[in-house]
């Protein structure tokens, strides 16, 4: 298992070994050890799954405010995703920044997005999987985001306004400067 961090600090791409035999391949893609020795100890509570059945879907830019902000390990298990992580920590010097990157069932990388992150991802392909674990567990008191196509934050997303298909909530989130002094 390989784990190196990303352009802002915080962010970690993880890929697990395959090992294939004459049977396809066994993965170990997650230990505790490993994980901790790199991001430090944060203890998964919850796994949520998505499917999205349309390529150009986009589900983000999401987070919880404190103090339930959760911390996200995320994967592909089928199709790919273009996936964004925004810090939004209070006092960074990457304050408003992103790294995207793709993320697919074929890569088999993961991302590490602490908590103090915006999280979102638009899909490449139809019928796309995605599986993470966090560290905190949902709260709807708690759930915020901020607009998807923030020209502040300027992902360069790989779909066309019109035709990415948006929760209405994602499409009518608030921009990152209307929350900047509760983002953190």
């Amino acid at each position: 298992m390989k784990i190196e961090p990303l352009a802002i600090d915080g962010l970690l791409v993880i890929e697990p070994a395959r090992i294939p035999d004459g049977r396809g391949f066994f993965s170990e893609i997650f230990r505790t050890d490993r994980f901790e020795a790199t991001a430090g100890p944060f203890a998964f509570v919850q796994d949520n799954q998505s499917l999205s059945a349309a390529r150009g879907t986009i589900r983000g830019l999401h987070y919880q405010k404190a103090p339930r902000a959760q911390g996200k390990l995320i994967r592909v298990v089928r199709g790919a995703i273009l996936d964004v992580a925004v810090d939004i920590r209070q006092g960074s010097p990457t304050f408003g920044k992103h790294v995207a990157m793709e993320l697919s069932a074929e890569n088999w990388r993961q991302i590490w997005v602490p908590p103090g992150f915006l999280h979102g991802f638009c899909t490449l392909r139809d019928n796309t999987e995605v599986i993470y674990k966090v560290t905190d567990y949902y709260s709807r008191e708690h759930d915020a985001g901020v607009r998807w196509n923030d020209p502040d934050i300027g992902v360069e997303w790989p779909v066309a306004e019109l035709e990415a298909t948006l929760s209405d909530k994602d499409r009518t989130a608030p921009l990152l400067r209307e929350i900047a002094a509760e983002a953190g």
